[in-house]
């Protein structure tokens, strides 16, 4: 068996220069940026005061608060529960809704492919990027001291904030649609809105359905947090129970979100697969 012939280190340090004799700096970026990461862990841990005695002593309480919770019992508040569940679900939904309706008009104008003008398109794109920046929590503390204490709050505290990442997400979408079906349009003599409204829309729909479902699901979850500081539903109820050291309560309720995220979930994905399923049958 014949062996294949070494290679001329010279003759290949010749051909390929960047990758024998590389710059100080290109060897040294990679351990600098491990160097630089482990310092700034290691400064965070000292900074907030990151003390193993105290996890150790709060794990203790943990267990205890744990064995509390055993087992689950939500009293003669069932339905009160069940209703507040309810309403989180409805805010979820609905902010959902309207964050997807108002953005998808909007995206379009942050889109290249159909605004080419920079100029145009930056200040839309950096108000998506503003808006999505604040948290969801931060919005609904906004709208809690606008609209007052409730639902209301948090149906627009998770409408602003989606609107911002609904923004981003479906002009990316619109951007990575497949520009022959607007060029088949177009040459059929089609307007600019005969472009968007039959080749991009139906490539994008299937895509913002998909997302639409997800941040339903991930909205469950947000709805339940921004209830804690007032904006209703299950999560105030939660805040309440934990306030009063109802640890039974607590660990219902608990039970209640895990159920209904877990819910949402395997309908979302249904409803995900049978969107795609249509459109790959079409």
């Amino acid at each position: 068996m014949s062996q294949l012939p070494k290679p001329d280190r010279d003759q290949l340090r010749a051909k390929y220069p960047d990758v024998f004799d590389r710059p100080a700096e290109t060897r040294l970026a990679t351990p600098a940026m491990i160097v630089g990461a482990f310092a700034v862990f290691v400064f965070g841990l000292v900074n907030l005061d990151f003390s193993p005695a105290r996890l150790w002593s709060g794990l203790s309480q943990l267990g205890w608060i744990t064995l509390m919770m055993i087992p689950p019992d939500p009293g003669s508040s069932l339905p009160a529960y069940l209703s507040a569940l309810g309403e989180t679900l409805s805010i979820a939904v609905l902010g959902t809704t309207v964050a997807a309706v108002l953005a998808l008009p909007v995206s379009l104008l942050a889109a290249r492919n159909i605004i080419p003008s920079q100029l145009l398109r930056f200040p839309v794109r950096r108000a998506f990027d503003s808006i999505r920046g604040v948290d969801t929590l931060i919005w609904a503390l906004v709208w809690i001291n606008v609209v007052g204490l409730g639902p209301f709050a948090g149906v627009l505290a998770i409408a602003v904030a989606d609107f911002g990442a609904f923004g981003k997400l479906f002009s990316e979408a619109i951007e990575a649609a497949d520009k022959k079906q607007v060029e088949g349009i177009r040459a059929s003599g089609g307007t600019a809105l005969h472009e968007i409204r039959f080749g991009l829309m139906p490539q994008v729909l299937p895509v913002i359905a998909g997302q639409v479902l997800y941040f339903i699901e991930s909205n469950t979850r947000s709805a339940t947090i921004i209830g804690i500081v007032g904006a209703g539903g299950i999560g105030l109820q939660l805040a309440e129970q934990i306030r009063v050291l109802e640890w039974q309560k607590v660990s219902f309720l608990i039970l209640m979100i895990l159920v209904a995220v877990a819910a949402i979930d395997w309908i979302s994905g249904k409803l995900r697969f049978a969107i795609i399923g249509q459109r790959a049958i079409a």
